[in-house]
């Protein structure tokens, strides 16, 4: 059955930067399912020849030397264009007119819609979808992937919800976080449930922490005006960072099926326990980059933090009493994403030789999620002709290293399962509210007087020196290592 990439917001960043590159590599892998057309729309005004040359410029530029002329060629016959505008009942109109004449016959074509537009405009396409018949499922399946944000906190999300299940029911959502397409996030599953050796220590008994670090070296540039109303809470934690604790902290699914892992997730949200009173101060952290309120578009008085972090504890029997450590920020030391296990100390230290020793490493699983995509196990060995004398020393898995070739985007990965119908890697409804509803009290908490003090830092730095503080008033450490992988 043929399938049909429509794009609303086709003139996009977004589009021509991601989501263009992404099928036109699939194609070239031959990956792609067969007869795939892509249909872009967005008011400006564009000939199919116009658009398809415009993209061939961006495409590239953005695959690099991926790029082949001739397999261009072949992918850009495929590519279509149709002006419209989202709050125009007629556009949706002549756009379905549009997409049943491209099918011979009009016969039976599968569809998958892509909101990559703002997202104050996410429920207005959608009612426009279904208002125009195009959500109905009577001539081939119909799917729609929403980008995030899926709402600013958790009312408009239970908002958003209901109006997208007017017109499609949950199996045909794909609410997309990149983060989950990245092929060490994916990994991650790998190396917990098809390996033997790390499920016995995978729990209470010997993790004493976990940390989940996502650090952006930049500033945020011309995006003062979104980000200063989104912060880093809701620009980061929300989803990215919670992504990664529920892909951690998850129970086996019974069989990798959609339904089935995103069961598990969503049991990992139901058991973070909820912070009351005095603990904000004392389980989270913020921090706002110098020069911050000098960025265009952000008021001279801004309070919005630019940097978090948060203690989490996952109530349930697998991690009782083992904390979660989640950061965020921008302006740091550099751009890495990381998820460090640290396993408890030995009961005892057999090889104390002196003050050297008596404060030897615990053993670390450091699994580098970007930018260089690896997994590394720090433990202690023997200095060679030096007595008991014990250093950390490790074990390096790179992605890099032992395949040849480029990483796929996470958006080929996604866009992909969404095409053939595999929603793993994609929010569930009950998901994306659940963490709203870890977030939403925090936010309040912070505009409220049990707010933590806003902490300033440097540019450059691993955030505010008293993170550090926070975190050795707990008998505990960041691990700040830019990447430890190359």
């Amino acid at each position: 059955m043929p399938n049909t990439v429509v794009i609303f917001g086709a003139s996009g960043d977004l589009t021509s930067r991601k989501l263009i590159p992404a099928l036109y590599l699939l194609h070239q892998k031959g990956r792609l399912p067969k007869e795939t057309r892509v249909v872009g729309v967005s008011r400006t005004p564009f000939t199919h020849e116009a658009w398809r040359a415009e993209l061939a410029g961006t495409t590239a530029k953005f695959c690099g030397k991926e790029f082949d002329t001739k397999s261009w060629e072949a992918f850009a016959g495929n590519i279509f264009y149709h002006r419209g505008d989202i709050d125009d009942a007629a556009s949706f109109q002549s756009l379905k007119t549009f997409l049943e004449t491209e099918v011979e016959n009009n016969a039976p074509a599968s569809r998958l819609y892509y909101l990559s537009t703002s997202p104050t405009l996410y429920e207005m396409a959608i009612g426009q979808l279904g208002a125009a018949g195009m959500a109905e499922e009577s001539k081939g399946l119909r799917r729609i992937i929403i980008e995030k944000p899926f709402g600013t906190n958790l009312a408009t999300a239970k908002s958003l919800n209901q109006a997208t299940h007017k017109v499609f029911n949950e199996k045909q959502v794909y609410r997309i976080d990149h983060y989950l397409g990245k092929e060490t996030v994916q990994n991650l599953l790998v190396l917990r449930f098809a390996n033997s050796i790390f499920e016995p220590i995978w729990n209470r008994n010997y993790i004493d922490h976990v940390q989940i670090t996502v650090a952006e070296e930049v500033e945020v540039g011309s995006r003062g005006g979104y980000y200063d109303k989104a912060g880093v809470l809701r620009d980061m934690f929300q989803n990215h960072l919670l992504q990664l604790l529920m892909v951690t902290a998850m129970e086996a699914p019974a069989r990798y099926q959609a339904d089935f892992i995103r069961d598990e997730k969503v049991k990992v949200l139901r058991s973070i326990r909820a912070m009351h009173g005095a603990e904000f101060a004392q389980h989270t952290f913020r921090g706002q980059y110098e020069g911050y309120r000098q960025a265009k578009d952000v008021p001279p008085e801004s309070n919005t933090a630019t940097f978090a972090a948060l203690r989490l504890h996952v109530d349930n029997w697998r991690w009782n009493r083992v904390p979660f450590y989640l950061r965020s920020g921008k302006a740091m030391s550099c751009r890495t994403s990381q998820i460090v296990i640290q396993f408890k100390e030995p009961p005892q230290l057999l090889f104390a030789d002196g003050p050297r020793t008596t404060n030897i490493d615990a053993n670390k699983l450091v699994i580098q999620i970007q930018p260089a995509e690896g997994i590394q196990i720090h433990f202690q060995t023997k200095v060679p002709d030096a007595g008991m004398r014990l250093r950390t020393t490790d074990l390096n898995f790179s992605f890099q290293r032992e395949y040849t070739g480029a990483l796929p985007d996470a958006y080929q990965r996604l866009l992909l399962d969404a095409l053939n119908g595999d929603a793993s890697l994609f929010a569930r409804s009950d998901e994306v509210e659940l963490a709203w509803g870890i977030i939403d009290p925090i936010l309040a908490a912070w505009e409220s007087p049990a707010a933590p003090p806003l902490e300033f830092y440097p540019v450059g730095n691993w955030g505010p020196e008293q993170s550090n503080e926070w975190m050795e008033s707990q008998k505990r450490a960041w691990f700040d290592v830019c990447p430890v992988l190359h």
